[in-house]
């Protein structure tokens, strides 16, 4: 496994199992007990995905010694406030059936944020959070809070991808001490990824899948991933991305691919309005 240093010098592994909103919890808890005895040791879960309690379980049946995981979980957006990230963070670490986590996000930015942030701070500082972080946050939003709080965000996380590969953002984050880590690497299986004959070509140069072509991508970027899958096979296909690694010229060859589209906050008044009616409706367990 290959490792970055957070900013506070906490080591979180480059590659982990994300598992978005995997709504059977048997095949969620399943899915994480054979990742960790595969040798995965970041697991990426979030109050929304309603799976925390899941992932305890494999957790507890994996029988591995709890400091060789890092765990992340998010708080959600109706809880952004002091009071309801005291009670968030609460509720999770007794869903997972943990005395503290490793990484734990404000998972928008949206509602009160700061005063989420100012309680994360202080539950970090007690050691309840190893480190604590952003996800979704803008260029904008997170210099904001890093400029107006005392704690810097240790990661913040956002959609990358071979189709939107947000290298300004990086940049941003690099200048700042902020950690980069992915979501939707595989771009949700969307424009046919695993098929571009790019992607395939450098695959079969490798004796690799496109879809270790793409993580190794992202490693070599110094960002940290976490796809998502509930498959053995593809469990352990991710996790076979460290005995190779891409020339200068492949990886030049993948910025083609870059077209900038994803995942946004709506910037228009209707519909961030309908964002958030509908991001309120995600239960949190």
């Amino acid at each position: 496994m290959e490792y970055v240093t957070l900013n506070n010098g906490v080591k979180m592994p480059k590659l982990g199992l994300g598992i978005f909103r995997v709504t059977n919890l048997n095949e969620a808890e399943e899915a994480v007990y054979q990742a960790i005895k595969l040798g995965y040791r970041l697991i990426d879960t979030a109050a929304a995905y309603g799976n925390e309690k899941a992932v305890g379980r494999a957790i507890k049946r994996s029988g591995v010694d709890r400091s060789e995981l890092f765990i992340t979980s998010k708080l959600w957006l109706t809880d952004n406030s002091y009071e309801g990230a005291q009670a968030g963070l609460e509720r999770s670490l007794n869903n997972l059936g943990l005395d503290y986590l490793d990484l734990y996000l404000i998972h928008q930015p949206v509602s009160d944020y700061y005063g989420a942030w100012r309680y994360l701070s202080e539950a970090y500082k007690a050691g309840k959070i190893r480190a604590i972080g952003v996800d979704n946050f803008t260029q904008q939003k997170l210099v904001d809070l890093i400029n107006f709080t005392d704690i810097r965000p240790a990661v913040n996380m956002i959609e990358t991808n071979v189709f939107n590969q947000r290298e300004e953002d990086q940049q941003a984050m690099i200048d700042y001490d902020v950690q980069m880590e992915a979501w939707a690497p595989f771009a949700s299986g969307n424009n046919n990824v695993f098929d571009l004959p790019l992607l395939s070509d450098i695959g079969n140069k490798h004796g690799k899948s496109s879809a270790q072509v793409i993580l190794r991508w992202l490693l070599q970027r110094n960002i940290v991933a976490i796809p998502k899958t509930v498959h053995i096979n593809r469990l352990k296909e991710n996790l076979d991305i460290f005995d190779f690694e891409l020339s200068d010229q492949e990886m030049d060859q993948i910025k083609a691919l870059n077209s900038g589209n994803g995942f946004n906050l709506p910037e228009d008044a209707k519909g961030f309005q309908n964002m958030l009616d509908m991001s309120k409706q995600f239960s949190v367990e």
